[in-house]
């Protein structure tokens, strides 16, 4: 059987920008998609702390070291630039895989810069 986990989180960043024209997704700062192995194109859910907003897009690589944060698109209407996000990955794991499975948790500053190393 497989069930749903947690796979990946960026705890509280700091949305950068909310560009409405662009056709849609969040661009994230490649340094940050790497330490919690977050794919281009993979499915996240966003959850913003300020208005309690939760909704899923998917993932555009944003320049290396640059601390972006952009919702794009429809998803620019759900969030105010300076909003506080938790962006979260799930993957589907089976029996074996629960047991050993831990997830990559970053959390940034209010930069966006990597606090620890997850």
């Amino acid at each position: 059987m497989l069930n749903e986990f947690l796979y990946a989180k960026i705890h509280r960043a700091t949305v950068t920008e909310a560009n409405l024209e662009y056709i849609g997704s969040i661009t994230i700062d490649k340094t940050l998609l790497r330490a919690v192995n977050i794919k281009q194109n993979q499915k996240v859910e966003i959850l913003d702390i300020n208005n309690g907003e939760r909704f899923s897009t998917y993932v555009i690589e944003g320049e290396e070291n640059s601390g972006i944060i952009c919702l794009n698109g429809a998803a620019a209407r759900k969030v105010q630039v300076k909003d506080k996000i938790i962006i979260v990955a799930y993957a589907l794991l089976n029996e074996a895989e629960q047991e050993q499975f831990k997830p990559k948790i970053a959390h940034v500053d209010d930069n966006n810069k990597l606090i620890n190393k997850p």
